[in-house]
């Protein structure tokens, strides 16, 4: 099973750093896209020989389409490479493995065939219809996002999806997933036949949660479906999940598996988010926590549902 890491990073070079020393191996390869906002000469100690460092960067910002777009170049880059991964893995600059890149490797090849990304349809709890139906400027049309903003305030940026996104239904969920070869080649083939569904996704509010989520919601690979692979604890109910702690590897470390169950299903995390330059030390007893699993256990087995709440 030859897999592509996906990495999309703004800071935190030190985890990025550990993080692909994990991952390494001879049937991984990991392609980075460094936000253009943020200096590559941070990341200069991020080198390893299956690391590919995307030229083409754009600026990516919260919450907006650019996100998507510097997914989407990733995805390219992915499978133009001679490496042929048979699956792509979107992660984040503060992720860390749970396991070993052998381990994720082998979970992802008893379960050949499965598209791991979280997705429910809209409406659903946290995902309302109002995420997709209103209007809502990137950061590189000012003027135009001041007067969305405020017609939203009087309820006068709104419109129905339905109208657009004709024959299509609504799904949306979490960010990060493990898709198939054959679904990434579907979702590029879909945005190159589709150019007012990806310009329709340009003007909403988190369209990383529900571009890629409506494609394949909407496609043959919906039945393949499962939660994504990823642990967040989201049990302060704010905009952005809790950072890692000590408590967070105490909980990792205290099952031989770290399931998660919720909206969108169950299944078991190898990655976690998000983590800190200012905590490499959590890093290093990640990676005691792995050496101690994998030696001792041939097999993970299943326990209890996991700490806070995944979202």
């Amino acid at each position: 099973m030859k897999t592509a890491y996906l990495v999309l990073a703004h800071n935190n070079p030190g985890v990025l750093k550990k993080a692909v020393g994990r991952l390494s191996s001879e049937r991984a390869k990991i392609f980075i896209h460094i936000d253009r906002k943020s200096r590559l000469a941070d990341f200069s100690g991020v080198q390893a020989h299956n690391v590919s460092f995307l030229k083409n960067r754009v600026p990516v910002y919260w919450a907006e389409f650019s996100g998507v777009e510097a997914t989407l170049r990733l995805m390219r880059a992915a499978l133009q490479d001679n490496f042929k991964a048979e699956y792509l893995f979107l992660i984040s600059g503060t992720d860390y493995p749970l396991r070993s890149s052998a381990y994720i490797e082998n979970l992802l090849e008893r379960n050949r065939g499965a598209e791991f990304i979280s997705l429910v349809k809209v409406p659903s709890p946290g995902k309302p219809l109002s995420r997709i139906n209103t209007v809502r400027f990137p950061s590189h049309k000012p003027v135009r996002r001041f007067a969305a903003r405020a017609l939203a305030k009087l309820g006068m940026a709104r419109r129905d999806y339905r109208k657009h996104l004709v024959g299509l239904d609504a799904y949306a969920g979490n960010t990060w997933w493990a898709l198939s070869r054959e679904s990434c080649h579907y979702i590029l083939d879909f945005v190159e036949q589709n150019p007012k569904f990806v310009a329709y996704f340009e003007s909403v509010f988190a369209p990383d949660e529900a571009f890629f989520h409506t494609i394949l919601g909407n496609s043959p690979f919906k039945p393949r479906v499962r939660r994504n692979l990823l642990y967040e604890d989201w049990s302060t109910q704010g905009a952005h999940p809790v950072p890692m702690a000590k408590q967070h590897v105490t909980f990792f470390a205290s099952r031989d598996a770290v399931r998660i169950g919720d909206v969108y299903g169950e299944g078991e995390a190898v990655f976690a988010r998000k983590f800190a330059d200012s905590r490499l030390e959590l890093l290093d007893k990640i990676d005691q926590m792995i050496e101690t699993k994998e030696s001792s256990l041939p097999e993970p087995r299943t326990t209890q549902p996991v700490l806070g709440r995944a979202r």
